[in-house]
């Protein structure tokens, strides 16, 4: 009778409330989408390190990066640098891309697929509940995702570093909508939140196509509607001068324009007619108007990380609904 009973280890190896058996499975049948990310992982790093040694090379006469004479007037930056400048201007899109790209892949050959051929039954079947099966299918691509995307937040941010230190340089700002995204943590909670409502949109549609779409839908607008309304996330900075305000490199302005006594706000649009007209006097409008003093509304460089801290927590809110409504569903529909 002893040949008959199951060894107490092998118990435990099956026990249902572990995710390293679902985890290894899931990740076996996925190898190939994970050499794939791997793949694109290392193509991230090799452009940014490539682009660098480009310039690092790149023939200039003047220590600044001037390719004419050095001490006359004109400046002329070399290829290498512009080029590097403008690929690295909407590196930050595409990380976002990138992160978004995880998320319909979750909601489509990882969950959806699964739901849709009824092949999940057969991991249910060996010990594997419901609620273990999903779970498993968010914590592992939420943690290679954040482990991948934090590697390349770090070259991202080394590359632009680079472009630092030129005269003449255009440098991306650091709110540039191709920037921002992918230099700081709020790509880390966009990518949580595109695995929550991956997981979600498969959950609830449980049709391949459909979820994938779903869940681009849904993502492209909340990373739309960041994009737009990135500003009143924070209080901005507000300056007032009798001369026209002057500026810092590093100030996002949000707002401008001119300010009467009484403090009432006015703008270019209030002198449309005078500012499209060269034969009249568009200072005459304002005097008109009673304006008296020039303001400006801006986010300066000291508010990036603020900002970044506002946005993380935002998607990270948004992803905890996520995964609770998606396990909510889940547990209505299968128990």
């Amino acid at each position: 009778m002893s040949t008959l009973t199951r060894p107490k280890t092998e118990a435990a190896a099956t026990a249902p409330g572990t995710l390293r058996g679902p985890a290894r499975v899931l990740l076996r049948v996925h190898r190939k989408a994970l050499w794939a990310a791997g793949a694109l992982l290392v193509l991230g790093i090799g452009i940014v390190v490539a682009l660098r040694v480009w310039m690092a090379s790149s023939k200039v006469r003047c220590a600044d990066g001037d390719t004419t004479r050095c001490g006359d007037d004109i400046y002329v930056s070399s290829y290498a640098h512009t080029s590097t400048e403008t690929f690295l201007a909407d590196g930050g899109g595409a990380l976002l891309l990138l992160a978004g790209l995880i998320g319909v892949f979750v909601a489509g050959p990882l969950i959806a697929r699964e739901l849709e051929s009824g092949t999940f039954r057969l991991a249910w079947a060996q010990s594997v509940s419901p609620a273990h099966w999903l779970a498993a299918r968010l914590a592992v691509p939420a943690a290679l995702a954040v482990v991948g995307l934090t590697v390349l937040i770090a070259v991202y941010r080394w590359g632009l570093w680079a472009l630092r230190g030129y005269p003449h340089s255009q440098t991306p700002y650091w709110n540039d909508s191709g920037t921002f995204p992918g230099t700081g943590p709020a790509l880390l909670g966009f990518t949580l939140l595109a695995v929550a409502v991956g997981a979600l949109c498969a959950v609830l549609v449980r049709r391949t196509l459909l979820s994938m779409s779903a869940t681009a839908l849904v993502l492209g607008t909340v990373a739309l509607g960041l994009g737009q309304r990135r500003y009143v996330l924070w209080p901005t900075v507000f300056r007032q001068s009798a001369d026209p305000v002057k500026l810092d490199s590093g100030d996002w302005v949000v707002d401008m324009g001119r300010l009467t006594e009484s403090g009432r706000k006015l703008y270019w649009e209030d002198c449309y007619d005078y500012a499209a007209d060269p034969l009249q006097d568009i200072d005459a409008c304002w005097r008109d108007l009673g304006a008296v003093d020039h303001f400006t509304e801006v986010h300066p460089a000291s508010h990036y990380w603020p900002l970044q801290l506002v946005e993380t927590g935002i998607l990270l809110a948004l992803a905890a609904l996520a995964v609770f409504a998606a396990f909510r569903v889940l547990r209505r529909l299968h128990g």
